[in-house]
């Protein structure tokens, strides 16, 4: 069977590793629990009751399709995709800045009615563009990525990164942790390496100082600069993490009310929760069902259910590790690595800023939180990494055959 000329694998109707299916499965179910509890602002503001829930359910339903259809695809086919997705994400990029705009950054565009967020495309295409050219080019030396490969690398990063950081910085961190976390496991030129991670704690720490100390009148007038019309944001986010009060009366619940609900529902869980549906934090917080709702999933499950979460996304980490393990090519082994890095660092950093141990950053929680473009493009993740393991599996089978 083919797709738009590409081919679709017919053996068996679910492939790939079950443990993988399984966490896909279970991560969906806990999110439309979720959004169904935490979705009662939803609900005041619509006047439908169910309307957030069946809306959310519909996007995970289509997302299990995606996935399904994806993993029916042999990992060779994702090498073209992956850089024509990347070449269509750059000028998405480029149109967004000038086009797209919600809650003062410009991160979405509406493209046929459908609002998508380009940076998505972006991180999924460039993960793939990435082992792509990290298996290709190769050191005959030392086996590892070769330095024509680690420059590729650097070079689409960078251009990537640049395009979002103005507007989304978390996202522009997450890739640049990704693709430096790939191109070590790639073996690349460890000089190299070394240099990017001096450069970047260096730069970093002189950018938390920057925004840490710049006074706010000062911030205000940076602000106004086009390229840097978040710095005020950022400036606030780093100093409401830190500026805190030694007497908690007189700290203001008004000054930050999502940090101050999230900690609230967080502190409040009494260790085994309040239990499913019995969340008071969700009519308080403003982004319960995307970036908060780890903090919601905590006060309803507890905090064993929020290590259950944790347990799930570091489960999928481990089963890429076997699933690359067992790969006979590169290419296959650096992107199952390299997706599911992109998945579980996204979702250490929801989890983080949900428990207040960093600055918000705006980052849903792949799979649970509620959204359109993100629940797609992470079952197209999942799909990706089910079909390298059932590739890698029927190679084990039959070493006749090869991965690309």
């Amino acid at each position: 069977m083919k797709l738009s000329g590409i081919k679709i694998q017919k053996e068996g109707f679910l492939q790939g590793d079950s443990v993988v299916w399984m966490i896909l499965l279970a991560l969906c179910m806990i999110s439309i629990v979720e959004v169904y509890s935490a979705s009662s602002r939803m609900t005041y503001s619509s006047g439908h009751y169910w309307g957030p829930v069946v809306e959310h359910t519909s996007y995970v339903a289509i997302g299990l399709f995606i996935t399904w259809l994806i993993h029916k695809m042999p990992c060779k086919s994702f090498k073209f995709l992956s850089v024509l997705g990347l070449f269509v994400s750059f000028i998405l990029l480029i149109v967004v800045l000038f086009m797209g705009s919600i809650n003062d950054a410009a991160r979405w565009i509406r493209i046929f009615g459908i609002t998508i967020q380009p940076s998505e495309f972006a991180k999924i295409s460039l993960v793939g563009t990435v082992a792509m050219l990290l298996a290709t080019f190769r050191d005959k030396t030392t086996g590892g990525a070769s330095q024509l490969a680690f420059n590729c690398v650097a070079l689409l990063t960078g251009v990537i990164c640049l395009l979002i950081v103005g507007e989304n910085f978390s996202t522009a961190s997450i890739i640049f942790i990704v693709m430096f976390l790939m191109t070590w496991y790639a073996q690349a030129p460890k000089k190299w390496m070394w240099i990017v991670i001096i450069s970047i704690v260096a730069v970093g720490g002189l950018g938390y100082s920057i925004l840490k100390f710049t006074p706010d009148r000062t911030a205000h007038k940076v602000s106004e600069l086009p390229m840097l019309h978040r710095f005020e944001t950022w400036s606030n986010r780093i100093k409401s993490g830190s500026d805190l009060p030694n007497d908690p009366a007189e700290y203001n619940i008004h000054d930050n009310v999502q940090v101050t609900h999230a900690r609230i529902a967080v502190a409040t869980c009494n260790v085994v929760g309040k239990g499913p549906g019995q969340s008071v934090e969700r009519d308080f917080l403003p982004h319960a069902v995307s970036d908060f709702i780890y903090a919601i999933i905590i006060e309803e499950a507890g905090i064993e259910g929020g290590i259950l979460v944790m347990f799930l996304y570091l489960l999928l980490l481990y089963r890429a590790m076997r699933i690359a393990e067992r790969c006979r090519n590169r290419f296959p082994a650096y992107l199952a690595m390299g997706l599911s890095l992109m998945l579980v660092v996204q979702a250490m950093v929801n989890m983080a800023v949900s428990v207040g141990a960093m600055p918000v950053t705006g980052q849903p929680l792949p799979l649970v939180s509620k959204g359109g473009t993100s629940t797609f493009i992470t079952c197209a993740y999942i799909g990706m990494i089910l079909s390298v393991s059932y590739t890698a599996k029927k190679i084990e089978e039959k070493p006749e055959q090869t991965e690309i």
